[in-house]
């Protein structure tokens, strides 16, 4: 425990530096767990250069001081442009596992613990320099005993312990911003560091990312264009994974495919397709499909490795990702509001008319543009960006097809300029549709539903007692909320103001005539008859209908 509490001490201390030096020293002056750590004064004067650099730039560079773990987090954060300003999103974008291969000695320690095996009993032949270094591992190209070659994936030591202590922290930090920050309580930063905590959690469990790579298989079991490398799970384990060696072309390396006679065109739309695939149909999805983990082979096949950060679409997400697109096609606001409200968690008093405003905004950006020059990704991230705006809760899941489809298209781009990714999403779309309302799903839907209310009869006597009890305790609150209610009041004091100056002006015109006509028929002589009654009379009524056109239009409400 006390060990544990000098680690966490010490790694305070290494963030509030960080934050300092960069020009963040008011975050550590405003939150409490830092006045605890022995600071000079001298650390919380900025340097002069910070004015210079943008905060975005700033925050990138904290992260990248800070290490694997908020490296990582950077990472994933890049993949939430619904959370992130894009200037944040673009500077998190360039975050890159810089660090250090770690010692042979250690790779065949952690191996050999592992499995329970000896270096020589597994592998004939083992690569002491690893092919790439990583934040939470590192791979060696190896070959087995019959000959095939693998590439082993070995985790870091000690990488768990330092990530949970890391995650730990940015919880607590995260707490602490929530209670003295408003920005913090609006992005829910609790909620979005249990988020990315999790996910970085998973990666640390390499059987996971083996039950991926499978799973992503069984997809393309009839499909020779695509490959996707076999998994060796007798020597693999949470710490060490051995999969299939995959020899092919980086499909970045357009020289390299170009002097090899590949045919680009024909390798953009079998990966884009392969994409389009595995998000519309089989709703598991490559959620990195950046050009390091797609592999061009002979015949213009397309290779996917590291399945470490998979998406996941339920069949509702699928349904509802295809109206949206095919409502972006027609161009309709009516069919993409409905589509979005339907995808996200809507708050009560949202502005629907505000949002139908902001999505014909975004409608005429895109209005005229020809199908082959529309960026499908950017045209889903900016939906799912005014969702935001208007604090529509948008699925992580359906954020990450947004993510992965932008670096699809950047791939496809890149091989083909001219590749439609619309032209190519339609006919996916267009077959979710087509099995939404076939006979069979149909059935299917009815008889669910049909399930829910007889679960729902059954319960209801119960839950009526209890509704009942409620009300007999006196614990029951009514709330009536009548939108636009401020606006409704005052056109309603309006009309009443305008009815009262009315009925005025028809009773001083009432009584002015029975004065008129009282006076000029009256002949004979009263206690009043040397009194001026129609002077004063006019003149009372003057002053009553001034004094009431000078308070409705001091109200400002006529």
């Amino acid at each position: 425990m006390i060990r544990k509490r000098i680690r966490h001490i010490n790694r305070y201390r290494d963030i509030a530096s960080a934050l300092i030096r960069h020009g963040f020293g008011f975050i550590v002056q405003e939150i409490d767990v830092f006045h605890m750590l022995p600071l000079p004064v001298r650390m919380f004067q900025e340097p002069a250069s910070v004015p210079k650099k943008s905060v975005a730039y700033r925050i990138r560079l904290v992260v990248q001081e800070l290490g694997p773990t908020f490296v990582k987090l950077g990472q994933l954060a890049s993949t939430r442009p619904d959370v992130f300003p894009e200037e944040m999103v673009r500077e998190l974008e360039k975050l890159q596992d810089q660090v250090e291969p770690f010692e042979y000695e250690e790779v065949c320690s952690i191996i050999e613990t592992e499995l329970d095996m000896h270096m020589d009993e597994i592998f004939t032949r083992f690569s002491q320099t690893p092919l790439a270094a990583a934040s939470i591992g590192q791979v060696h190209l190896a070959e087995l005993s019959n000959g095939e070659r693998v590439a082993v994936k070995v985790q870091r030591p000690d990488i768990e312990e330092t990530i949970r202590t890391d995650f730990e922290i940015l919880q607590n930090l995260a707490l602490l911003a929530e209670n003295r920050f408003e920005w913090a309580r609006r992005y829910q930063v609790v909620k979005m560091i249990q988020e990315f905590g999790k996910s970085l959690l998973q990666e640390l469990d390499y059987t996971i990312e083996a039950r991926n790579t499978e799973t992503i298989a069984k997809q393309f079991a009839n499909d020779s264009n695509i490959y996707i490398p076999a998994v060796h799970w007798a020597y693999s384990t949470t710490r060490v994974m051995v999969m299939e060696y995959v020899d092919g072309i980086k499909v970045s390396h357009d020289a390299e495919l170009v002097e090899l006679g590949y045919n680009k065109k024909k390798i953009a739309q079998r990966f884009t397709r392969a994409m389009l695939h595995q998000i519309f149909i089989e709703g598991f999805f490559h959620a990195d499909p950046h050009p390091g983990n797609i592999m061009v082979l002979p015949d213009e096949r397309i290779a996917f490795i590291d399945f470490g950060m998979i998406g996941r679409l339920t069949p509702e997400m699928k349904q509802h990702l295809s109206s949206l697109i095919i409502a972006l096609m027609r161009q309709s606001t009516d069919g993409i509001i409905k589509t979005v409200l339907r995808m996200g968690i809507v708050k009560q008093d949202v502005n629907t008319a505000q949002l139908r405003k902001d999505i014909n905004i975004l409608r005429e950006k895109y209005y005229g543009v020809p199908l082959s020059e529309v960026s499908l990704g950017e045209a889903v991230n900016d939906l799912f960006d005014t969702a935001n705006r208007h604090q529509i809760q948008i699925p992580v899941d359906l954020i990450l097809v947004g993510k992965a489809l932008l670096t699809m298209e950047g791939v496809a781009e890149r091989l083909d300029p001219e590749i439609s990714m619309v032209k190519l999403a339609e006919p996916f779309g267009r077959r979710l549709l087509k099995d939404k309302f076939h006979p069979r799903k149909i059935g299917e839907t009815l008889w669910k539903d049909m399930m829910d209310y007889g679960e729902l009869l059954v319960h209801f006597p119960k839950q009526l007692r209890e509704l009942m009890n409620v009300v007999k305790n006196g614990h029951m609150r009514l709330e009536i909320s009548v939108p636009e209610l401020d606006v409704f009041l005052r056109k309603l004091d309006r009309i009443s103001n305008r009815l009262s100056f009315s009925i005025v002006m028809l009773a001083f015109s009432i009584i002015m005539m029975g004065l008129i006509i009282g006076s000029s028929f009256t002949r004979q002589t009263t206690v009043l008859s040397n009194v001026p009654a129609l002077e004063i009379g006019f003149t009372i009524a003057v002053l009553m209908f001034v004094w009431l056109l000078y308070s409705i239009f001091k109200s400002g409400r006529f």
